[in-house]
């Protein structure tokens, strides 16, 4: 059960016996003052005995604003402190150099992790070794229950820090010490948006620890082990982050079949090394009909291939996907009636499913939203990719133009300019579509977040699918011009990869080395509080969103439009085998830690692969149509063209029913994962049943 702040004035008394030295290494002195007795001096006290221990550790930094009071500081430090029962956080703060400075440490005491990790719906080791769902009233049960830092990963506790400051909510009208009368406290407002909007509150962000990362850091990417450790990246990361690094590596190691039958089928295809050659030189090959090859063509090989591939990848990774998420305790992460999301507005009432007091939305206003101004501007924007698609085709007629004219190197060179030039304006209207669509989102004004992270999500998908795959697909379908769409897709894979390694990798590097880095220098000397702010000055993680669009447009052109150009896999191959390494490097060393929520699976972006993997057979079918080996055939049999339609047709039907029977066959979950998954679903119906008798 969430909680609503009241006064909480005098719920952060702090005790003051003398601090404990440190045995450890001269370098951890400094440290003492935030990793003290929950007793010792600076943080506020625990008041219940399990939570006593004897180090506390710092898990979030809060950075004041510059014109934050003592007085509100004091305030906020109790507000902090407070227990849930009085409308506080229930967590340990820590005041920094003293009530005059700009930080507060935030940790969390073991009572406060264990509820959070039962509102979360985690599940971690039981007495007997099995999974089970956690249950704050069997909490003795659990193996390491009493130790926090093995129960939980570090990325679990300092999200429980956030999701219990995003928590925090006004009981009544509540006057902020030290703070203009326009500041105050409504009842039922979200307490840490507020402050933020106010000024008070700055930034919230996870603390990293230097000897976690290290030791991450030399096992990911700085040495020359090929597989990375994702149970590691899970307990420093999060779940959400080690699901993207997963599945980042199962794609690329999956990407070797496909590379494979690409390469043979360009070594051994005369047809395809004429085709690729047409392609670079922009002018058609001369004896092209000399060329008597077998009757089935690489091209149709590498159709039915990728159709085939992209279903067993993706039925495959649900497989993995289950089997991590029960091992890092996120199988039955259960969808609850959570207080609603910090940016959520609206008239106070009672919420008719919870009976809780909050801010009420109407739905039909939230639908009109969506009708009259979120779909205007998504179609405003769809119709800026019809615009630029027109603008290419305009630039790409002149270009062959000049070539047709000038017949020299320099022309030839110049037929690529008009791919080039679409996608650094696709690239840039989807830069400024990203933020247009996170504002019309938070204008939708959705409750839970899970609701909003969907929307948002479904946005950028239809943007993106039309923005990177509308001209392929016109190319291909209503031109027909398989030269200029293999041109196309090649431009692309290399363009593409290329600006987002310079974007992505060396911009970052070079900023952190020459301009961030010389301004975060260290020395033994230097207070633990000015490390800490230290990394506040290193840029927002920007989260994942951007690297799972990449491998989602990286699967589209593989999947959907690899058999006009059969090496796409050998170059997303090599792209990705750097992915790996230059990711883990930016997120270890160029960005803040960010907050990582608990999460079962990929979400919308799985269903968003399994949506390309079934298009994937629509488009392969058609494309074999405009294959010249078999227009060749078809001419050969005297065969009509809409004979010919008709059997194209019967076959995508067959290869369509094809996947879904493989899909089918292949279980989304390994059968042990279902047995254990409905062995929890049991034990927590028996915990309800139970807690209902008892009361």
């Amino acid at each position: 059960m969430r909680k609503a702040a009241d006064d909480a004035g005098g719920a952060g008394d702090r005790g003051e016996p003398p601090q404990q030295p440190d045995a450890g290494a001269t370098e951890r002195k400094v440290l003492n003052k935030l990793s003290a007795a929950s007793v010792g001096p600076g943080w506020t006290k625990v008041r219940c005995p399990c939570c006593m221990s004897e180090r506390v550790e710092p898990l979030v930094l809060v950075k004041l604003g510059e014109k934050v009071g003592p007085e509100t500081k004091r305030w906020l430090l109790r507000l902090i402190a407070a227990p849930q029962k009085d409308g506080g956080a229930a967590l340990l703060a820590h005041p920094g150099e003293d009530a005059c400075g700009d930080i507060i440490v935030v940790s969390a005491p073991r009572c406060t992790l264990l509820r959070a990790a039962e509102e979360l719906g985690l599940c971690k080791p039981y007495r007997n070794g099995d999974i089970e769902a956690f249950s704050y009233s069997d909490r003795d049960n659990f193996k390491d229950s009493d130790n926090m830092e093995v129960f939980l990963t570090l990325a679990e506790r300092q999200f429980m820090v956030k999701y219990e400051l995003d928590g925090l909510r006004a009981q009544r009208d509540l006057r902020i010490p030290g703070l203009p009368d326009s500041c105050t406290l409504q009842n039922r407002d979200n307490i840490w948006r507020k402050l933020g909007s106010a000024g008070v509150i700055v930034d919230t962000f996870p603390l990293h620890n230097p000897d976690k990362l290290k030791a991450l850091s030399e096992a990911w990417y700085s040495g020359n082990q090929l597989a990375q450790p994702l149970d590691s990246v899970n307990e420093y990361f999060g779940s959400s982050v080690a699901f993207y690094f997963s599945f980042l590596d199962f794609y690329t190691w999956s990407l070797l079949p496909p590379a494979l039958v690409g390469l043979s089928i360009a070594y051994f295809s005369a047809e395809v090394q004429r085709e690729m050659l047409e392609s670079v030189s922009g002018s058609p090959a001369q004896d092209f009909h000399d060329d008597s090859g077998p009757a089935v063509s690489g091209h149709m090989l590498q159709a039915v291939f990728s159709m085939l591939w992209s279903t067993v990848i993706i039925e495959m990774w649900k497989r993995r996907s289950a089997s991590l998420s029960y091992r890092w305790g996120t199988l039955h992460l259960a969808e609850r009636f959570a207080e609603p999301r910090p940016g959520f507005h609206g008239d106070l009432g009672v919420n008719p499913v919870t009976g809780r007091v909050e801010p009420l939305f109407p739905e039909w206003q939230r639908d009109l939203r969506m009708a009259l101004v979120s779909l205007p501007v998504v179609g405003l924007f769809l119709g800026l990719v019809v615009l630029g698609m027109l603008g290419f085709y305009w630039v790409e007629a002149q270009a062959q133009q000049l070539h047709k004219d000038w017949d020299s190197l320099l022309s030839q060179t110049l037929l690529f300019l008009p791919s080039v030039l679409h996608i650094v304006y696709t690239n840039m209207l989807a830069t400024v579509y990203k933020r247009v669509a996170q504002s019309l989102t938070e204008y939708e004004n959705h409750r839970e977040e899970s609701a909003f992270q969907n929307h948002l999500t479904a946005k950028v998908l239809v943007f993106i699918f039309f923005n990177y795959f509308a001209v392929l697909f016109h190319i291909a379908f209503f031109k027909q011009d398989v030269m200029l769409l293999r041109k196309r897709l090649a431009s692309l894979l290399i363009v593409t990869q290329l600006v987002n390694q310079v974007t992505e990798v060396v911009i970052p590097f070079l900023v952190d080395r020459f301009i961030s880095a010389p301004h975060r220098t260290e020395s033994e000397d230097d207070s633990q509080e000015d490390k800490f702010r230290n990394q506040s000055t290193l840029p927002t993680f920007p989260g994942l969103f951007a690297e799972y669009i990449e491998l989602l447009v990286q699967f589209g052109y593989l999947s959907l439009f690899s058999c006009v150009f059969p090496l796409t896999a050998v170059l997303l191959l090599l792209n990705n085998l750097t992915e790996i390494r230059s990711d883990a490097y930016k997120i270890c060393r160029l960005f803040r830690k960010p907050f990582s929520p608990p999460v079962a699976n990929m979400g919308v972006w799985q269903v968003a692969f399994e949506v390309l993997s079934f298009v994937s057979v629509v488009s392969n079918c058609w494309l074999l149509l405009l294959s010249p080996r078999l227009q060749e055939l078809r001419q050969e049999g005297s065969m009509s063209g809409t004979n010919f339609l008709l059997i194209a047709v019967v076959v995508e039907h067959v290869l369509i029913a094809v996947k879904f029977v493989m899909a089918a066959m292949i279980p989304d979950e390994p059968a042990w994962i279902r047995k254990k998954r409905e062995h929890i679903e049991y034990r927590s119906m028996q915990a309800l049943r139970q807690q209902g008798e008892e009361s």
